[in-house]
């Protein structure tokens, strides 16, 4: 057998396999040369991915499922959720655990809110969530048997808090709200959302998958941030991805509850088989342990000020990028952001932005694309501080093309990437 069919009866040389893989990997974004805007999340600095290299050699073949028998790596964990907790200001009592990604925080979250739903009664409870939220909310629904109300956006493209009122009730088990959005980058008005769920005896999960790592941080820099985390009354649950701006490889994300008691409702145990006890805080059993492992030399390593100063050079990229968008006739970005995350729209009706999207692909650009409204999403991490002089002289001569070429000559194949 071979030729991906399935398992050759003779191997290859190991030469030969990573030669083969580096055919393969040729045709596939460099996840290092600024060229990607979403999926990888690179620091731009060196030294960092060489120290991440050596940690992760370290702990390649562990295996987090037992922490009996691996009690420093679960000590590890239990500090970085600790970590997390400290900068999203967590309450005393309340805690979590690490998961593969925003997709399972999220998901486990559904799980605690679907139970504390039925505690009161409600056999299918439902969930608030924002058109902007991640489908991560609708993949939860999906597997655990919820009834997902979708909350319209306001002209501001944020959560409508006055529909809401109108859609919640005795079903709603969790409002959502999103701090930032990954289609705009925007807040949603959680201190709204979050009183309007504690009126009404429920929960508000934040999705701070992407923001998590921004927004402590800006915060630090002095910069204006809207009220989102456990500050805010109301706010029970919060992810914060550590393999976005954490700068950690996947998968590395971390769900916390503000009250000890939903916390214990994440967790499956099992005695009825011969081995004895089985526990896990998320839907994996066996987990790698090298993202527990890097997620705690990374934060262990840069501190919080070496994360401030990542930051401020990433916003700093961020503005230059919103100024050069804007100063080309046609274009804009969607609302205010308040981090990296920006949509771009055309304001000239005339001009097609996915056309404008497929010839920066033609240059070389991984750009992504959103379909309500039709904009150009960018998600700019620190790598891209290098490039963007040519980002920018590429979009104005994409744009100047693609309006020399008149209406009609885009192809409607948004993609999305989370």
């Amino acid at each position: 057998m071979s030729g991906g069919n399935g398992v050759e009866q003779t191997g290859q040389p190991a030469d030969q396999v990573l030669a083969a893989l580096d055919e393969r990997q040729a045709g596939e974004p460099d996840p290092h040369d600024g060229s990607l805007f979403g999926l990888v999340y690179p620091s731009g600095d060196h030294e960092l991915e060489e120290f991440i290299l050596a940690v992760n050699e370290r702990y390649l073949f562990g295996n987090a499922l037992n922490p009996f028998r691996y009690p420093s790596l679960a000590a590890m964990e239990a500090e970085v959720v600790a970590n997390v907790g400290e900068l999203v200001h967590l309450p005393e009592g309340g805690g979590g655990a690490m998961t593969s990604g925003g997709t399972e925080s999220i998901i486990m979250s559904m799980l605690v809110s679907r139970e504390r739903a039925r505690a009161r009664g409600i056999e299918r409870p439902s969930i608030l969530v924002p058109f902007s939220a991640h489908p991560a909310y609708a993949k939860a629904a999906h597997y655990f048997d919820l009834d997902v109300v979708t909350i319209p956006l306001g002209a501001d493209h944020r959560a409508d808090v006055d529909a809401a009122a109108q859609l919640i009730d005795n079903r709603t088990a969790v409002v959502v709200a999103s701090a930032f959005s990954y289609p705009y980058g925007l807040m949603d008005p959680v201190t709204e959302l979050a009183a309007l769920a504690q009126s009404h005896g429920t929960g508000c999960h934040v999705d701070a998958c992407i923001g998590g790592f921004i927004l402590p941080f800006l915060e630090q820099l002095g910069r204006p941030v809207p009220p989102w985390d456990f500050r805010v009354p109301g706010v029970t649950e919060i992810s914060v991805d550590i393999h976005k701006y954490g700068y950690t490889p996947k998968g590395a994300s971390v769900i916390l509850h503000r009250d000890a008691d939903w916390r214990d409702l994440q967790w499956f145990l099992y005695a009825d088989w011969p081995s004895g006890l089985y526990g896990s805080p998320a839907i994996a059993g066996a987990r790698p342990a090298a993202p527990i492992a890097t997620a705690w030399a990374v934060q262990r390593h840069l501190g919080q000020a070496g994360y401030r100063a990542i930051i401020e050079g990433l916003m700093e990229t961020v503005a230059t990028v919103r100024a050069g968008v804007e100063a080309i006739d046609g274009l804009a970005v969607l609302g205010d952001p308040v981090g990296p995350v920006l949509a771009i729209v055309a304001t000239d009706p005339g001009l097609d932005v996915f056309a404008i999207a497929e010839d920066l692909d033609r240059a070389g650009w991984h750009v992504n694309r959103n379909t309500d409204p039709l904009s150009i999403h960018l998600m700019l991490s620190p790598a891209h501080g290098a490039h963007v002089s040519r980002l920018l002289a590429d979009f104005a001569a994409a744009t100047a093309r693609v309006r020399a070429l008149g209406p009609g000559h885009g192809q409607d194949r948004p993609v999305r990437y989370s």
